[in-house]
């Protein structure tokens, strides 16, 4: 599986404001550039008050950036005519993929107007747009814009561990979702062998955090906990980043040329060996001072490979997993 950074409450300060650049361009220069004021680089020198910061921004965090979903979909028991809700739904790829497996009606929330724009564009060049649709939305306002009791299913893929918390998310879900619904997730977590108390574990941790615009990284045990204090049955529970695969999920990751899967995967293991990051990042650069891409474009790259090297670290210690599958269900009886 490729780990995938996909990506609103408003902060006291304009700190993301939405820019609509000329030619329609949506992206968030803004938040480009203040992206990694919001967190220390050093773990130790992090604190509270700049993880609650972080928490309080935490669209305009997200917004900086940016055969699983056949198994999600058969999981969680997505028929034909289901309406279902994707949460932070990317640029769409998922949405289209279970509705062509599935013959549901799918929606997408997502809180980036630029990715919206572009799934929907996507999506009606594929021939689904009588089947799926793009709104921008808040996963911590679902319930406002949707209404209680609305979807039969609803899933999200790597993508409520940007919620500033997940009770709140968790909830929100919950509440569209009519009883009896199911809801799937793929959730960012680390794993019962992660100790807060080792510095080096809590390391890797806040690095993951810095380079992939995650407020906080929570447990499993966290996750849930979380899941069950909200309403939800837990119907299945499964890391599948454990399963013993003979490649691991961090292979694109880690720059090895041996482990390419596909031509693609040359192109993209290339990007991260020691000469690719090199090219790449200078590359970055040199476009950044000719102002052909948004001011601190740079930085944000920088980030990212910091949250790659903790990726592969963490995952070769099976401190971290970005495929930690909850299928829930609503209790029949729920209101």
């Amino acid at each position: 599986m490729t780990v995938t950074q996909r990506p609103a409450q408003a902060s006291a300060k304009p700190t993301g404001v939405l820019l609509v650049q000329p030619k329609g361009d949506l992206r968030n220069h803004h938040g480009i550039s203040t992206y990694t004021q919001h967190w220390d680089k050093d773990s130790a020198k992090d604190t509270p008050e700049m993880m609650e910061s972080r928490k309080a921004v935490y669209t305009d965090v997200v917004n900086s950036y940016y055969d699983d979903e056949h198994y999600l979909a058969a999981q969680g028991g997505i028929k034909p005519k289901s309406r279902v809700l994707d949460v932070g739904c990317g640029i769409g790829g998922p949405a289209r993929e279970i509705a062509q497996f599935t013959d549901a009606t799918i929606i997408g929330v997502n809180n980036n107007a630029f990715q919206v724009d572009r799934a929907n564009k996507r999506t009606v060049k594929a021939g689904l747009a009588d089947r799926v649709s793009f709104v921008k939305g808040d996963f911590m306002q679902l319930v406002e814009q949707f209404g209680e009791n609305s979807f039969d299913h609803v899933y999200a893929i790597e993508a409520t561990c940007h919620a500033p918390d997940w009770e709140g998310c968790y909830d929100q879900i919950r509440r569209v979702l009519k009883p009896g619904g199911t809801f799937m997730m793929y959730e960012w977590c680390m794993t019962d062998i992660w100790d807060p108390k080792k510095p080096s574990h809590k390391d890797l941790q806040h690095r993951i955090e810095v380079g992939d615009g995650i407020p906080e990284m929570r447990s499993i045990a966290a996750c849930r906990t979380t899941l069950q204090h909200v309403g939800f049955e837990i119907l299945h529970e499964e890391d599948l980043s454990d399963r013993d695969d003979a490649v691991p999920w961090y292979y694109p990751l880690e720059g090895k040329i041996t482990q390419v899967q596909t031509l693609w995967d040359v192109v993209m293991c290339w990007r991260m060996t020691t000469f690719g990051k090199w090219t790449t990042a200078n590359t970055v650069w040199c476009l950044e001072k000719f102002g052909l891409v948004p001011g601190g474009t740079h930085e944000v790259g920088e980030a990212l490979k910091v949250a790659a090297n903790a990726l592969v670290a963490s995952g070769q210690q099976k401190l971290f997993t970005p495929m930690m599958l909850f299928v829930c269900r609503k209790p029949s009886d729920s209101a």
